[in-house]
């Protein structure tokens, strides 16, 4: 696996931690059928797998996030919802660059 993969993909313990801060449920519908692996910023984008970046989501709502015309509009759902959660959050912080150690 390379660095970048590694860097990007979701540990357990973040998806541990999502999910509880994300009270176990979809934080767009609220649907407890719902998967702490969504990334704000896309794993193909280089987004990280950290907390920062990660939020639960029901199976609709990712992939009307991934494929949808709700994008910008749930993204705009999610960035809200990741400041509110993270007091010095930046979007900047969370794309791997290479040579970080994250």
């Amino acid at each position: 696996m390379s660095k970048r993969s590694k860097a990007c993909d979701i540990s357990p313990k973040v998806k541990k931690k999502v999910w509880e801060r994300d009270n176990h449920c979809c934080i767009i519908c609220g649907s407890p059928y719902a998967m702490p692996n969504a990334h704000y910023i896309a794993r193909s984008q280089g987004g990280l797998g950290i907390e920062q970046n990660v939020v639960t989501l029901c199976m609709r709502c990712h992939n009307d996030y991934d494929n949808g015309n709700s994008r910008i509009s749930t993204g705009y759902k999610i960035q809200w919802y990741l400041k509110s959660c993270y007091e010095n959050w930046n979007e900047k912080d969370l794309i791997y660059r290479k040579g970080d150690d994250k």
